[in-house]
């Protein structure tokens, strides 16, 4: 069992560090094998804030739903052609990536 202050201490201070970042800039982790994806259905701070505590039944519940995976070639490579914007947040030694879901845009008629 995770310690909820624990949690809510880790997800404040990922809050403060978590960024928006190119995929150019994001490459060289992913070549290095330390970058992790998160579903666009998951909380990245939560997510974040589980790894660093080690809370495995999290993490392996995600793992085996595949929603949290290495990020794979085809993923990279698609976000290499759009050089998609990522949410990141960094748990040592994972690079926590995550890739915004389009919204529907809204018209007046």
């Amino acid at each position: 069992m995770v310690n909820e202050k624990i949690l809510a201490s880790l997800r404040n201070e990922l809050n403060e560090q978590t960024a928006q970042m190119h995929w150019t800039e994001l490459e060289r982790f992913f070549a290095s094998g330390s970058m992790i994806w998160v579903a666009a259905e998951l909380d990245l701070i939560d997510v974040g804030a589980r790894v660093a505590a080690d809370d495995k039944h999290s993490v392996l519940s995600w793992m085996n739903a595949g929603l949290l995976k290495k990020v794979t070639d085809e993923q990279a490579g698609n976000w290499h052609v759009q050089d998609a914007l990522l949410w990141t947040a960094v748990v040592k030694p994972w690079i926590l990536v995550q890739h915004e879901r389009q919204q529907p845009s809204h018209t007046a008629q």
